[in-house]
């Protein structure tokens, strides 16, 4: 791929005071793009780049700081799309790793399942067939994990499973992205209608 995205400029600015107090962060964000990309409809910018800030007004020291990050998380959306389509697959999801190096995956997991909730009456279908609801359960199953509140019984899963779950889920999470994006791509493009665009 060519021209990667700085994400580490993207990162300093999310992590920094300029950005407002409980914006995403880079992994959440990832998350958040993501679940945005492999939904049901598309999603415009002016409706989902509030939520990043938490509907607050991002500061900018000047415009060219406003390009680079704006520029750095509409660049990460195409990256992603663009991986999930490539043949093979690139797609490789921003994580955490812990001082002990262990891989941190609920922040992403909360971030795609706010993008999921922009769309919750539409995602139903995914819920509607046991094994499409498979590819997004792991999912809200891990971004329950830290609201434990929030979290619905339905999608509560025993603990043997959730930490098996939590333990293979830098594997599991990219594969239920991959499956969701072709879950919607199938049903939304009649047979015969797809075409191939290198």
């Amino acid at each position: 791929m060519e021209g990667a995205v700085d994400l580490d400029a993207l990162e300093a600015y999310l992590s920094s005071d300029e950005s407002p107090e409980e914006c995403m962060d880079l992994s959440e964000l990832d998350g958040f793009l993501a679940g945005l990309i492999v939904g049901p409809e598309p999603v415009p910018p002016s409706e989902w780049l509030p939520v990043i800030w938490d509907n607050e007004e991002p500061a900018f020291a000047d415009e060219a700081q406003a390009n680079v990050i704006l520029g750095s998380i509409l660049g990460r959306y195409n990256e992603i799309a663009d991986s999930l389509d490539a043949e093979p697959v690139e797609y490789a999801p921003v994580f955490w790793q812990d001082f002990g190096g262990d891989t941190i995956v609920e922040d992403w997991a909360i971030g795609f399942m706010q993008a999921v909730s922009m769309r919750q009456a539409q995602w139903e279908p995914v819920l509607a067939d046991d094994d499409t609801a498979m590819l997004l359960i792991p999912i809200a199953a891990i971004a329950g994990l830290s609201m434990p509140d929030a979290a619905e019984d339905e999608l509560a899963l025993p603990e043997e499973v959730m930490d098996k779950l939590v333990e293979e889920a830098p594997d599991v999470l990219p594969s239920c992205v991959l499956g969701l994006r072709l879950f919607w791509r199938d049903r939304l493009m009649p047979p015969g209608s797809r075409s191939r665009h290198h």
